[in-house]
């Protein structure tokens, strides 16, 4: 059999980068030219070039040591950042003041404004007082009552209802149930069916038949005289408890309800407050303990007759139109 013969291949050829061929062309006649020069004694020689490199070594070595010195020393910092350090003293420097004095107004304490602002508005509240006892001198609470229990009840249910229809239902009621006994011992149910009509029926009678049956269990029947024990009792809040103290007990009592709130914000004895335990901490600062209760019931006479809420207020007709603050 006859051999076979493989294909030669081609050379190829290997060319390197032109760059680097490039490069070492000059290293060759560089080096040439100082062979050259050595040998027909030129201007440089082998000892000089030495010479030269060794002044070279010392000069980078002298470089080197002011460098680390430069970074020991603590003046590095303020050469360096000098721009820094710069603009941090423009930064310190005080504004230029005015003539008049400084640049910023001063502000006066609050506490002297506060005080000011309260011994004002207790001014108003006295002109207030004083016109509404002209105007309405016979104001008393409006609800049906003869017992303090029944003011208790006739309270609870006057929520979201008016004192008018309060005063028609219970009517019914007390003939069912005459007194604190059989209140507490009456079904809830029953109690139901009868105050339907003010509204919230359910809730009203579960208020009443708990509240009877604490007054029967802890205090003989009878409704006590401390705001915080009525407070304690159920379905009684704030605006109840004060209702009860200055009605039936003649204390000192301020009673927020709406046509209150309403009134002495519009009036500005206080000022956009529509919380009710807010506006009766903010009008005991400027009501006379002695005149809360009454001041309460003839706000409640004007709320109506004047300073109406769904209509706009009569304000040509109110005895208050020249000191009030939503007149003037």
């Amino acid at each position: 059999m006859q051999e076979r013969k493989t294909p030669e291949m081609p050379e190829r050829k290997i060319t390197g980068n032109k760059r680097t061929e490039n490069k070492r062309a000059k290293g060759k006649i560089a080096i040439e030219k100082m062979i050259n020069k050595e040998s027909i004694g030129g201007e440089e020689t082998t000892g000089a070039v030495s010479d030269k490199a060794a002044g070279k070594r010392k000069a980078n070595e002298k470089e080197l040591l002011k460098q680390r010195e430069a970074k020991k020393s603590p003046l590095k910092g303020v050469r360096e950042g000098a721009g820094r350090e710069t603009k941090a003293v423009k930064n310190t420097k005080k504004k230029p003041v005015s003539k008049t004095g400084n640049t910023r107004t001063k502000r006066k304490p609050a506490g002297k404004t506060a005080l000011k602002n309260i011994a004002e508005k207790k001014k108003l509240a006295l002109s207030v007082i004083e016109r509404l006892k002209r105007e309405y001198p016979d104001a008393g609470c409006s609800l049906d009552y003869n017992e303090a229990w029944k003011l208790l009840v006739s309270v609870r249910l006057a929520a979201q209802c008016t004192d008018a229809r309060v005063n028609v239902v219970v009517v019914g009621l007390y003939e069912k149930f005459p007194d604190v006994a059989a209140l507490a011992a009456a079904p809830v149910e029953e109690i139901e069916e009868i105050v339907r009509p003010c509204g919230l029926g359910h809730s009203k009678a579960r208020d009443i038949s708990a509240c009877m049956k604490v007054l029967l269990e802890k205090y003989g029947g009878r409704v006590p005289d401390d705001f915080d024990a009525l407070l304690d009792l159920p379905g009684v809040g704030r605006k109840s408890a004060n209702l009860i103290m200055g009605d039936v007990f003649g204390k000192p009592a301020i009673v927020t309800d709406t046509h209150c709130i309403r009134l002495v914000n519009r009036m500005g004895l206080v000022d956009g407050v529509k919380e009710p335990k807010k506006v009766e901490m903010a009008l005991w600062k400027i009501i006379p303990e002695e005149e809360g209760n009454d001041f309460c019931h003839r706000l409640v006479e004007h709320g109506r007759a004047v300073c109406t809420a769904r209509t706009n207020p009569y304000c040509d007709k109110c005895c208050l139109n020249d000191i009030c603050k939503r007149c003037i």
